[in-house]
């Protein structure tokens, strides 16, 4: 039984990899995401451009000499257009001439370098190699902040929108698209709910990707002709088929490709053109948050900003130096080191064992082949449900943190359900209104 447990998944051979997998796609395979790349091939190769692999000119075409980019060797490009691409390539350093850019600006305090090296190696850390006594004591820690500070303080929204009436009622869409549409529609009425939905504002979206949520809140805003107003989509990245481009009124969104870490709003023309702000964002994960909650909060100028609404995910990537609840979390007697660990726990709440998928089907395999279950899954010192719990409570105290923060500067802040379980198990949402006369004053 414990060699069927071991197994693993066979690798796929070098051959099956470059095998291209249809006339349509490019034969590069993506280790990361474990697929071949979904673009077309360049005519006459079975890769695309990007991954076209390195080639030496020849006699019949000198210039056919592609080199990998020296920004990101994983892509090629031709030798004899190396210079433009080095000016578009998305591997390349923002040049710093824009006036809100400026390095770093909201990613908190630079640690000395001996804390950063105990960081690093705090992140080396297995929570199955912590000794019982490290282990519990962190989950105690938890369990108590839970317990007096969130537990029953979490209301249920769940609210819906009408412009996402229509494109709900398409039954032939599938559960994931459905699942995204439902979670739009739930910011969009807490929107509403709220007197958010106005005239002279500016809706900046932190972390927008694709826009989905942008379109919808155009969309809102177009229909109560609110021409004074705008969605500002902020990503670091450059995606295709954007969501946003499909808005009739293109003049109701701007994007801006920046990074969050180094965005310095106040400074943002767009923003001129409007009275208040409203920041939001739907999964903004880890330490973007911090980041976001950061660029809000760091200018005088920001008071314009008075309303915050971001649908919260992915604790795991939270980060020391960027978490802005660091002051409450030292209060409450957690440490740097037990912070990580935190981050760790965080996993549970949404990845049930955190056993691997391969390992996990090689389990069962096992349990089929000897007709029994196991009593407890191996190397685990909880059950799968006490995980869960534990899980989810680390997630609420990490946010409570950023709770704090946000009240410690003049935000009315509170943690909700936005929609329910069935729907994510990324339901919460972190909301904060900041009272106007209070920025006049300070």
């Amino acid at each position: 039984m414990a060699e069927a447990i071991a197994a693993k998944k066979p690798k796929m051979s070098t051959d099956e990899k470059a095998a291209p997998p249809g006339a349509l796609n490019c034969a590069h395979w993506v280790l990361r995401k474990k697929r071949y790349c979904k673009m077309e091939p360049s005519k006459g190769s079975i890769f695309c451009g990007a991954h076209e692999p390195p080639s030496e000119a020849t006699a019949e075409n000198p210039e056919a000499e592609r080199i990998p980019c020296p920004l990101d060797p994983k892509h090629t490009v031709f030798k004899r257009k190396l210079a433009k691409h080095l000016t578009i390539c998305n591997a390349r350093d923002q040049v710093n001439t824009l006036p809100y850019i400026l390095k770093n600006v909201n990613a908190g305090d630079e640690l000395e370098s001996d804390k950063q090296q105990e960081l690093c190696e705090y992140e080396k850390l297995k929570l199955h190699e912590l000794e019982d006594a490290e282990f519990y004591s962190v989950i105690d820690k938890v369990k108590q902040l839970y317990d007096i500070h969130i537990a029953g303080n979490i209301e249920q929204l769940q609210l819906q929108h009408s412009s996402l009436e229509e494109p709900l009622s398409h039954s032939e869409y599938g559960p994931e698209t459905r699942k995204h549409l439902v979670q739009t529609s739930a910011l969009l009425g807490i929107l509403e709910r709220d007197q958010q939905l106005g005239d002279n504002t500016s809706y900046i979206e932190f972390g927008a990707g694709k826009g989905q949520l942008a379109f919808y809140l155009a969309t809102a805003l177009d229909t109560k002709q609110f021409a004074n107003s705008q969605v500002v989509l902020v990503d670091r990245l450059s995606l295709r088929h954007k969501k946003d481009n499909k808005l009739s009124n293109k003049q109701l969104v701007q994007r801006i490709r920046a990074d969050i870490a180094d965005l310095k709003i106040s400074q943002l023309p767009e923003l001129k053109r409007t009275q208040r702000n409203v920041a939001l964002s739907k999964h903004l994960c880890g330490a973007a948050t911090d980041l976001t909650l950061r660029c809000v909060l760091a200018d005088k100028e920001a008071c314009n900003t008075n309303y915050i609404l971001i649908a919260l995910c992915c604790h795991h990537r939270c980060s020391w130096r960027t978490y802005v609840g660091k002051k409450w979390l030292q209060t409450a007697g957690i440490t740097p080191r037990e912070f990580v660990i935190i981050t760790k726990m965080v996993s549970w709440a949404v990845c049930g064992s955190g056993i691997s998928r391969e390992r996990r089907k090689a389990m069962a395999e096992a349990v089929t082949q000897e007709e029994e279950q196991p009593q407890q899954e191996p190397t685990q010192r909880l059950s799968r449900e006490q995980r869960e719990l534990i899980g989810y409570q680390c997630k609420r105290v990490l946010d409570y943190g950023r709770l704090k923060h946000l009240q410690a500067n003049g935000y009315q802040a509170s943690l909700k359900f936005y929609v329910s379980r069935d729907v994510t198990l990324e339901n919460v949402i972190l909301l904060a209104q900041r009272d106007s006369t209070r920025c006049n004053n300070t």
